[in-house]
């Protein structure tokens, strides 16, 4: 039998759950309400910025800081949890993160001042950093080859909603009872999450301790960077966030001022375009599985931009849908790219925790720096200059799209030596 490539449609056979079967079901619902909390929680801050300015006397762009110190936090924690879950497993730290993530949320309704705030918010980031960092390398083992891009799509599908519910949650809470109520009621979904998964994940069948030590360690991470292709995908995670981030963060202050004057609870309906993310990630794993990845991340750029230039106009209808189609865009890149990092180190004889580490890391410090730049652009240029610098990012995703377009895929040979795929068609595979 052919083994599958890193980006090409997987064959039939293989180890793993299949889908239709429970045990699949179980850890592709699991993935996703584990999905759903860390992004509900990573993200309730984002519809309370001018709430958040208000309150604590800060400036719009210095209540950003309440979402970038998490997302800073995140970034470096995935560089020791990723390689860790090497080696003690996936599951144990997927729990752990999600009950201390859940009591920090908690504790971030009651802070007292906004230095503590933005502190307990980092800390929110080093809790959260489990779930990113062994989701997707949990798929690739516990999933059956010709499955894994779809639950791949199908677990960023949770996240958008996550992030989609978050905005829709702490947003109305927000404008009847105040902020701190808001983030406690993200802190309670949270922790209902929790529970879910905890209940419903099926013990791991097809982890494989990666070997100790510190050498070991450094090794397994020299060869996650050693990857043209990797780091090109690493490199694509960061930019196309750093897109999204960059409107996400200024949105809300674009629709409070004129012409749109929305309120907080207005403003936060936005979000309502999540869904449209969640669709673009699902169709694009399937997508994935039969066409291969190289086909599908140009086309999530390109979506991507044209919801970007949408957002131009002063009138509400067109910006709401240019931020539909931009969601839609990015979470077909997300989704795409965030699958095939495991699937090409697994291909690469790789540490597929220490790559998905390290694509996130990308991701999330790509997310801080664009969320901070674009307050300070927001209040230096207004939403032309957010819209140059998330130009700018896309047209950086699409050239990267076309340099792995060109990388030759990766097949693991019957002995575990990666060899290349002579003769592969590049856009399929």
């Amino acid at each position: 039998m052919t083994p599958s490539s890193d980006s090409g449609p997987a064959p039939a056979g293989g180890p793993g759950h299949r889908a239709g079967t429970a045990g699949h079901r179980r850890v592709v619902l699991a993935l996703f309400a584990a999905g759903l909390a860390t992004f509900v929680l990573l993200y309730a801050p984002q519809a309370l910025f001018p709430q958040l300015a208000d309150d604590f006397g800060v400036s719009r762009a210095a209540s950003t800081w309440s979402l970038s110190a998490t997302t800073a936090a995140l970034a470096l924690t995935l560089l020791v949890v990723g390689p860790l879950s090497d080696r003690v497993g996936r599951t144990r730290i997927l729990h752990l993160s999600l009950a201390a993530s859940a009591v920090v949320a908690a504790a971030c309704a009651l802070a007292p001042s906004w230095p503590a705030l933005v502190g307990l918010r980092a800390v929110e980031g080093v809790a959260l950093a489990g779930l990113p960092a062994v989701a997707t390398a949990h798929l690739r083992e516990e999933l059956h080859a010709s499955t894994q891009a779809r639950a791949a799509g199908l677990y960023i599908a949770g996240t958008a909603v996550g992030g989609m519910a978050g905005r829709l949650l702490t947003g109305p809470l927000a404008e009847v009872a105040g902020w701190r109520w808001a983030l406690a009621g993200a802190a309670a979904l949270g922790a209902a999450c929790a529970v879910v998964v905890r209940v419903v994940l099926p013990p791991a069948r097809g982890f494989v301790p990666a070997p100790g030590g510190a050498r070991a360690v450094v090794g397994r991470a020299r060869r996650a960077v050693a990857d043209p292709a990797l780091l090109a995908l690493y490199a694509t995670g960061a930019c196309g966030v750093g897109a999204f981030t960059a409107v996400f963060n200024t949105l809300g202050f674009r629709v409070e001022a004129a012409p749109f004057h929305l309120g907080l609870g207005a403003a936060s309906l936005l979000f309502l375009v999540y869904p449209a993310g969640s669709v673009g990630s699902a169709l694009a794993g399937r997508l994935a599985d039969r066409v291969g990845r190289r086909a599908v991340t140009p086309v999530g750029v390109a979506v991507a931009l044209v919801g970007l230039l949408l957002t131009a106009p002063d009138r509400l209808p067109v910006l709401v849908a240019g931020v539909a189609v931009l969601t839609a865009g990015f979470f077909v890149v997300h989704g795409v790219a965030s699958g095939w990092v495991p699937a090409r180190a697994h291909a690469g004889g790789v540490a597929t925790g220490q790559a998905a580490a390290l694509y996130l890391f990308s991701y999330y410090l790509g997310a801080s720096v664009s969320g901070a730049l674009a307050g300070r652009l927001w209040a230096d240029h207004g939403w032309a200059g957010v819209s140059a610098l998330a130009g700018l990012l896309l047209a950086a995703c699409g050239a990267l799209s076309l340099v792995l377009h060109r990388t030759r895929p990766l097949v693991p040979a019957p002995a575990g030596v990666p060899t290349l795929a002579a003769g592969a068609p590049l856009a399929r595979r």
